[in-house]
């Protein structure tokens, strides 16, 4: 089993090496923060639209309005009603909070089918260089393979590096929701990949279904990659400070309230992923029973104790995951604070064996995919500690009724 015991030594080395990742860090990236290359001229049009419709002779609701005000509007109209909606305004319909799930998996196949289209036109521009042909050629592939039919789109926007968020199983009837929040260099091009397949936001999702499933073939299980908020891109200075995270928390505490039905909810967040369920935590719906974190820099907090939520929360790391000699601390906004698997930090530490460094934590066959599984569908008794004491699971009571 991994083990998290460290020498003064050891300790006073890593401390060498966090202050020259760092500086390398600054020296090769610099303060460069995430920009959208593209205008984000179309996503004005839309809300436009949208303002100016009506539906049934009454305004439709404003699209920041809460998710219990949007079920509530969705449910007053027809079948009919709600796929024209759906039909005239896809981009915003499929990344409605509170919107029924299956309207919003058709609204983005109408919004992929648009966008595949756009960059289909653009491969040909010869306005575009070399380099933005062939990156329109890329997110085209990508749109056309988001249209398989298997395929369940919760939310998708191509502008800038773009969002999305996929679903796996029956997300209206599952007793048990796990979302997957992944880390630095999320966007709609490493979404999913083909090779290191499980290291991607949709490889990590439909392994981990597929590991739940497994462990309780009775359990309504389901499981969203959750690509939909704005991510570092690389290693530099956003991926240091927690600016990005603080508004990726927003958008994901809204999409677990606005989940239908009472299902129990766990969050898996995977290294920068773990800085933004870090800060969720606080004002995370009392549905989020679990909150496991992998190969995490931090979760801007000193303990898991001032995480201030009712949720558990676990921790794991490969004993090769390179995430170890980051500098786990919080100084004028830069760093992410304490280590979750030091024993101090108060997380329950499961076994990362078989993991194989920082993005092997959801490969089948490993101790690692394993407990997170059993998180997920809350057989706690089955998942395995980093120590052989069995901590990790104390003080619960038992597993959770599916």
């Amino acid at each position: 089993m991994t083990s998290f015991d460290s020498s003064p030594s050891l300790t006073a080395w890593r401390a060498l090496i966090a202050v020259a990742v760092v500086f390398v860090m600054l020296a090769t990236t610099g303060w460069s923060a995430v920009r959208d290359r593209h205008a984000e001229g179309e996503r004005e049009l839309a809300l436009a639209s949208w303002a100016r419709d009506r539906t049934v002779g009454r305004a439709l609701p404003e699209v920041g309005a809460p998710a219990y005000r949007m079920a509530h509007f969705f449910a007053t109209l027809t079948s009919g009603q709600r796929l024209a909606l759906a039909d005239r305004h896809p981009s915003i319909v499929g990344n409605l909070n509170g919107a029924p799930v299956a309207l919003r998996y058709h609204a983005n196949r109408l919004a992929l089918k648009r966008a595949a289209a756009v960059e289909q036109r653009r491969t040909y521009d010869e306005g575009l260089t070399a380099l933005g042909r062939d990156e329109a050629a890329r997110r085209m592939h990508r749109f056309r393979s988001m249209l398989a039919k298997d395929r369940q789109i919760l939310a998708f926007d191509p502008a800038g590096r773009g969002r999305a968020a996929e679903v796996f199983g029956d997300l209206d009837r599952a007793s048990r929701v796990s979302v997957v929040v992944p880390g630095v260099d999320t966007e709609l091009l490493t979404l999913e990949r083909t090779r290191r397949v499980n290291s991607a936001p949709v490889g990590m999702a439909k392994s981990l279904y597929g590991a739940e499933r497994a462990a309780a073939p009775g359990t309504r299980t389901a499981v969203i990659a959750w690509a939909d908020y704005t991510a570092p891109a690389g290693l530099g200075m956003d991926a240091m400070l927690g600016g990005l995270a603080a508004e990726g928390a927003v958008r994901l505490n809204a999409l677990v309230g606005a989940l239908p039905g009472t299902s129990t909810v766990s969050l898996f967040c995977h290294s920068y992923g773990s800085v933004v369920c870090g800060v969720a935590a606080d004002e995370a719906p009392r549905r989020v029973a679990d909150i496991a974190v992998a190969g995490s820099p931090g979760m801007r907090a000193e303990s898991a104790a001032r995480l201030d939520t009712d949720a558990r929360i676990w921790a794991m790391r490969d004993r090769d995951d390179w995430i170890e000699d980051v500098p786990h601390l919080e100084f004028g906004g830069f760093g992410h604070g304490a280590d979750p698997v030091d024993p101090a930090f108060g997380a329950r530490l499961v076994s990362a064996e078989g993991a194989s460094g920082h993005s092997g934590y959801f490969e089948p066959g490993t101790e690692s995919l394993g407990n997170l599984a059993a998180i997920g569908v809350g057989a706690y008794g089955s998942v395995r500690c980093a120590t052989a004491d069995g901590a990790c699971r104390s003080g619960i009571s038992g597993e959770r009724e599916t």
